[in-house]
Order: structure tokens, then C-alpha cells, then sequence
């Protein structure tokens, strides 16, 4: 056993460091009204699905700045590779010491910025990563890259636009406290500063409100191109690397975007416009499916379809553009925090998709592929550096983030409060195996897990069920902890969890013989195939 549990370890590392090479992005996100939620709460989810993605999550704190002083306004690798001319990589995303101690990295050179902005004289703390996470205030943001046929991607350079949406998003959460604000401020930023990079999507949400905001650089990169829109309350909606905003209006309330949007489509020669006459921002951005069909909206379907069964959302569309997914949509009941998490487990159970059987699955019922390949995508996926579910209501002490290391489909949710993380959360490498930090010891059961998927993830689904049903009714008892406390049993609490997982991974090796306990017809999936996709 021993042998056996060395040989493990050794293609652990290997597998890693295999896959920390540059990958396209592909996440989900999503954001669950306070009326949608069955305790009130508003949450927004974000899968930060990427090879390439730094795992650490760094809080930030909160500040008071010199009057005059400047803020600098960085490049980011996870926009589309690195750059080597700034010194900013995948992996540490940032070397930056005076934002924070967890980019802080002696010895290594510190990252060159595009530009330069006006500091606030005073800046909250916020939770970072790839993306920022959420503020102390309860501010709370997602994202997810978009494709448009337009402008995959434009390069920064000197005259162009100096801000990419990570950027954005955590000048946003230094200085705001609502959705609106926020949605406000960083359409401001992209007027007067420009965008770079990726079309891309930002949900940013507030315990009242959720607004999704849209962008796309311009071909100059002066400017850009960007729209929200609201999120009714007692709604659901979800995003999966294609634009969701329809049809621009001048006089709607739910919108906000720059009044001169119209006339930038128009001047560049983009605009598209819908039936009646609207120019139609999904059309106009050319916001085509990644590659073949369903590698975006099958999850937009998908995650619809779990939250609103009744709706009978039709699972294959004429095409790209196609009008019968709603921007949001009513659940048909109240959403759980349990269900919100296992929302991003999913890889279409018990559907005519269900990657986990027949000729959908792979090797042991695996939902994973393998390869260079562009597979068809389910919700779950097995490049996920983490997952993150933020939580805001006036029952908390503090706003929170479920944190999930891994692809949440085999690791666990942990909670975590807007203050100082565990050493286990910052300064994660995905090149050094090092067990005092979560990415590592998620990873060994989600490594193991993958290998023997039907026998061991049946297992490892119920043991993160235990941890976090025991966490949520932590949270609950803690409700009347002043916020520091609050913030120390959480932290109490992420390291038993990290404990748990350790062992648990222990356990899986020491007491089940997998090569056993394989109730499955190996035969029926020792290759693997080709998805069967439908063409529109």
C-alpha cells in the first residue's frame, strides 16, 4: 500500500504540472436574486475553469491613501497568455507588493502596469483572484470570457486601452458598496481609460440588486463597448462565455450603458438589430458559439432547466443567436445553498447528455476528457483551478464566499469571510507540490477521484455534502459573532475541513482497493469517443 500511495503522489505531481500550461478559459457564472434564494440571501457563483489559473486567493485590505497618490492599473495573464515585456505570468498573477502580502514575492520582479489612475483617498478590503471575489461591503462580482467574431482579442499596447475586466472588477471593489455604483464606475473607467483584451462578462451584485455587465474592446482600444442590464429580483441567470444581452434600448430602466453606444456599433459597422427594429447586442457582438454548438449554451440550458423545470427550455436552438433562452428566469422554487453548489457539479445527470454514461462517458464513468480536443462542455469540467459562490444577507455578520479548491464535483465547498484567509488559500504553485496548501491537498482527492470515478466519487460527493451541511449550520450558530470572530471560526473551521480532506484521501488509498470495487463494463468505454454534437 505503501508503494501504491508513492506512485500516486508521483503522478499527482506530474498531472499538475502537466496541465499549468496556457489554456482557453471557459467558465460559468451565475447569480441567484435574494428572492430567488430560499433564505434571502443574494449569491453569485463563478467557476474559474483554466490550466493556466493561479490558485491562490489573496485578500486585499482596506486602505487610506495620501491625497494626489496613484493607483496602478496591471496587465493579467489570465486575459489570454502571459506577457513576458511586463513580467506578469499565469503563475504568481501579480508581484505587487504594495497591493497586498499575498503578492508579495521577494525575488521575484515585480509586474509592470499599463498605466496609471487616480487613488481614492480610501479603499475597501476585498477577497482577489484571477478575478476579484467580493468586498467587505457585500459587494460581489463573477465572470466569464466571451467569444465574438468581431475582436477575439486585442494585444495591450502603448495607446491602447490600459484595463482588462479583472482590473476593473477590483477597482470596483475598492471603491464601491452596491451593484449599481459599481456597474457605474467601471463603464466610466472603460470610457475614459479603454478596454484591452477579451469580450467579457461581469456579474456584479449587491444584497438588493444584480446587474450584468458586458464589454468588448473597440478595434482602435480607445474606449470600448459595454452594456448591463438588471437582474429582476426573484430571478436566476447565467452566463457561459457568450454574451447574453439582447436588445438595447434607449429608455429602459434595467440598462445602463454609454448613451453613445448606439452610434459606436453603427460607426465601427457591427450593428445588428433585432425584429422591432432594437440593435440586438448578442447579433452585433457576433457572439458565436467556441467552437461548435453547445459549447456554450447547453450549459445556459442546462443550469435554466435545473432551477426551472416547468419553463420545458427546448435543449437544441437553430443557432448561436437564438431567442428562446431568457435572459433570466424564475425558478420554480426557492434555491437552496446546497443546490446552488451542487448546480456546478453537474455534468448533465440523468439527461440524454449525461456525460457520466453510454458512449457520453469516458474511462469509469468519467464526465472528463481528454486531449487537445474541444469536447462539448458540461457545467463540471476538469480544468477548474476553483470555485466560488459569494454570499450576502442581514443575517450574517460578514459577507461570505463558499470556496471550493478543485472542480467542486470532487472537492468541497469551504466558507471563508472578507478578512485575512488561511496561509493555506494565498500563495498556492501549482509547479511545487506542497501539502500545507489547499490547492494540494484538494487536489489529491480530486486526482484519485478522477481515476477511479464510479467507484470513489459516489464517496467523495457524500463526504463534501457532511462537511459543508456541518458548515452551514455553523454559519447559522455563528450569526451573532461580531465580524472578527465571525471571521476566526471560519477560519477555525477551513482548517478542519482541509484536515478532513486530508485524510479522506488517506482513507480512500488505505481502506477501498479500487482495482476491486469497479462495478462497470470497462469494455463499453476503453477508448474514447467523439461526442456525438448536434449541428444547428
Amino acid at each position: 500500500m505503501k508503494r501504491k500511495a508513492v506512485l500516486i503522489m508521483t503522478m499527482l505531481a506530474v498531472l499538475w504540472n502537466g496541465c499549468a500550461v496556457p489554456a482557453a478559459d471557459a467558465c460559468t457564472t451565475t447569480i441567484v436574486t435574494k428572492g430567488a434564494s430560499a433564505d434571502g440571501s443574494a449569491y453569485v457563483t463563478h467557476s474559474n475553469d483554466s490550466f493556466s489559473s493561479d490558485p491562490s486567493i489573496v485578500y486585499v485590505p482596506a486602505k487610506d491613501h495620501p491625497a494626489g497618490s496613484v493607483r496602478k492599473v496591471y496587465p493579467s495573464a489570465i486575459a489570454w497568455d502571459d506577457l513576458p515585456e511586463y513580467n506578469c505570468t499565469s503563475n504568481p498573477r501579480l508581484v505587487a507588493p504594495e497591493r497586498a502580502p499575498g503578492y508579495d514575492y521577494p525575488g521575484l520582479k515585480e509586474t509592470k502596469p499599463l498605466g496609471e489612475i487616480p487613488q481614492a483617498a480610501h479603499t475597501y478590503a476585498y477577497i482577489d483572484s484571477d478575478y476579484g471575489v467580493m468586498n467587505e461591503k457585500g459587494l460581489m462580482l463573477g465572470e466569464c470570457t466571451n467569444n465574438s467574431l468581431h475582436l477575439e482579442y486585442l494585444e495591450p499596447k502603448p495607446g491602447r486601452g490600459i484595463f482588462y475586466a479583472s482590473e476593473l472588477g477590483r477597482v470596483a471593489l475598492e471603491r464601491c458598496s452596491t451593484a449599481r455604483e459599481a456597474v457605474r464606475l467601471m463603464g466610466s473607467l472603460i470610457d475614459t481609460y479603454g478596454l484591452w483584451g477579451t469580450g467579457e462578462t461581469l456579474l456584479v451584485a449587491d444584497k438588493e440588486e444584480g446587474w450584468v455587465l458586458e464589454m468588448q474592446p473597440t478595434p482602435s482600444g480607445k474606449g470600448g463597448f459595454w452594456i448591463a442590464q438588471r437582474v429582476p429580483d426573484g430571478e436566476f441567470f447565467v452566463a457561459a462565455n457568450q454574451f447574453r444581452i439582447r436588445s438595447i434600448k434607449k429608455d429602459n430602466p434595467d440598462q445602463i450603458f454609454n448613451p453613445r453606444l448606439p452610434e459606436m456599433l453603427k460607426e465601427v459597422g457591427w450593428a445588428a438589430y433585432d425584429k422591432q427594429g432594437n440593435i440586438d447586442w448578442v447579433r452585433t457582438m457576433q457572439a458565436a458559439e467556441d467552437f461548435h454548438p453547445y459549447f456554450a449554451l447547453r450549459r445556459v440550458w442546462r443550469a435554466m432547466s435545473l432551477v426551472a423545470p416547468s419553463a420545458k427550455l427546448p435543449s437544441k436552438v437553430r443557432g448561436w443567436d437564438t431567442e428562446k433562452y431568457p435572459f433570466s428566469i424564475r425558478p420554480d422554487y426557492p434555491l437552496t445553498l446546497a443546490e446552488i453548489m451542487d448546480l456546478h457539479r453537474d455534468a448533465y445527470e440523468n439527461t440524454v447528455f449525461d456525460r457520466t454514461k453510454g458512449e457520453n462517458a469516458g474511462m469509469f464513468a468519467s464526465p472528463y476528457r481528454y486531449g487537445s480536443k474541444k469536447w462539448e462542455r458540461s457545467i463540471t469540467t476538469r480544468n477548474i483551478a476553483y470555485t466560488w459562490i459569494t454570499q450576502f444577507n442581514d443575517k450574517l455578520p460578514a459577507p461570505i464566499f463558499w470556496l471550493s479548491v478543485n472542480a467542486p464535483a470532487e472537492s468541497v465547498y469551504v466558507p471563508l469571510a472578507v478578512a485575512p484567509l488561511p496561509e493555506a488559500y494565498e500563495k498556492a504553485n501549482r509547479e511545487k507540490f506542497d501539502l500545507a496548501k489547499a490547492w494540494w491537498i484538494t487536489g489529491q482527492v480530486t486526482m484519485l477521484t478522477r481515476g477511479y470515478y464510479s467507484a470513489f466519487s459516489p464517496e467523495v460527493r457524500a463526504a463534501a455534502h457532511k462537511e459543508e451541511q456541518r458548515a452551514a449550520e455553523l454559519v447559522k450558530a455563528s450569526s451573532s459573532q461580531s465580524a472578527e470572530t465571525f471571521a476566526q471560526t471560519l477560519r477555525d473551521n477551513a482548517q478542519r475541513t482541509l484536515t478532513t480532506w486530508h485524510n479522506l484521501y488517506g482513507n480512500l488509498l488505505v481502506s477501498k482497493d479500487a482495482d476491486h470495487r469497479i462495478d462497470y463494463d470497462v469494455k463499453k468505454s476503453e477508448t474514447i469517443k467523439q461526442d456525438k454534437v448536434t449541428k444547428y
